[in-house]
């Protein structure tokens, strides 16, 4: 007698596999959601002139989101890069200022400074074992410091108008830091999916034990993770610095929570050893989308915080939720 599946043993398995795209693209579809309801509620928001000013704000926070996602990766976490953006900043602030006709040393001044602050942040939890979350508290704190000490507690201005040139010049329309955003995101998700780099940092997150006895050197790719996020963290405060044409002790300040918010919502685990570039991006794009359309909308700015705080919260339970069905 040849068996026959019932109508309900059939039914099991194609639910629960909707339920399972239904998680993996959660965040899509909450994209799209919002997205809808802001060009109902608004003839502005579905405008070119508004997705030129949402990618202009994503642009900053989209370089320290990309560092930021190397470091989740890992299982780590950088709490500094809102710092180390305010010390890079006033580094190629003071610099321009002193060396106004050589724009070049004063961005190499920056990236170098991040370099140095993401360095140590890296030697601190790869070599010392530090949990990432102490090492880069204390960077935060160090960094702000330095930046408030490299500008005598106040602002740097009066600086050549050249220096503004750097984020503010537009090719084909868009400007660099957007061209920057495109072309970061593009080439780390290359190197995440298509080099054995990505796919060492893919292992050392999701078991650091078992990819050491694998053959990899784990000290040496939590070193890098940091030290990326401090250069990625630096070109962001030069990019933030041009556009005012100033150098502020406070610039970024805050920047680090939307950071992680936006690999978060893109589906990385904080446990590690999951996550996409193209997430963090969508993460990013979502965070960025929810804040122009609240701001067209005039919802005050703690409305908005609080929104985004029901997001994060949603993202990590759906995260772990996602991981304990998978495991049963």
């Amino acid at each position: 007698m040849t068996d026959i599946a019932s109508p309900s043993a059939a039914r099991a398995p194609r639910s629960s596999l909707l339920l399972t795209l239904a998680v993996r693209y959660a965040m899509v579809l909450v994209m799209l959601a919002i997205i809808v309801f802001f060009v109902v509620q608004s003839s502005r928001f579905a405008t070119v002139d508004n997705l030129m000013t949402i990618l202009v704000a994503a642009a900053p926070f989209a370089l320290i989101a990309l560092g930021q996602t190397l470091v989740i990766l890992t299982g780590g976490i950088d709490l500094s890069v809102g710092s180390v953006i305010a010390a890079s900043g006033m580094t190629a602030a003071l610099v321009a200022k002193s060396v106004p006709d050589q724009l070049w040393v004063a961005i190499a001044a920056a990236v170098a400074a991040g370099l140095l602050a993401g360095s140590v942040n890296g030697f601190v939890v790869a070599r010392l074992n530090v949990p990432p979350f102490i090492a880069t508290l204390g960077m935060m704190t160090l960094a702000s410091g330095v930046a408030f000490v490299i500008g005598g507690g106040a602002p740097i201005n009066g600086l050549p108008a050249a220096f503004g040139t750097i984020a503010n010049t537009k090719v084909l329309g868009v400007t660099v830091p957007v061209i920057l955003m495109i072309v970061g995101i593009l080439a780390l998700a290359f190197i995440m999916k298509r080099t054995s780099y990505g796919l060492r940092v893919y292992a050392v997150g999701g078991n650091r034990l078992a990819a050491e006895i694998a053959g990899v050197k784990a000290r040496r790719i939590l070193f890098s993770v940091y030290a990326v996020s401090g250069v990625l963290a630096a070109i962001s405060g030069v990019m933030l610095s041009s556009r005012v044409i100033s150098g502020a002790p406070t610039l970024g300040q805050g920047y680090e929570l939307d950071a992680i918010a936006a690999v978060v919502i893109g589906g990385a685990s904080l446990m590690g050893g999951r996550g996409t570039v193209w997430g963090t991006a969508l993460g990013l794009l979502l965070i960025q989308t929810l804040n122009n359309g609240l701001d067209i909308l005039i919802v005050p700015a703690y409305w908005q915080d609080v929104i985004k705080g029901v997001l994060i919260v949603s993202a990590v339970a759906i995260d772990v939720w996602a991981t304990r069905r998978t495991s049963r």
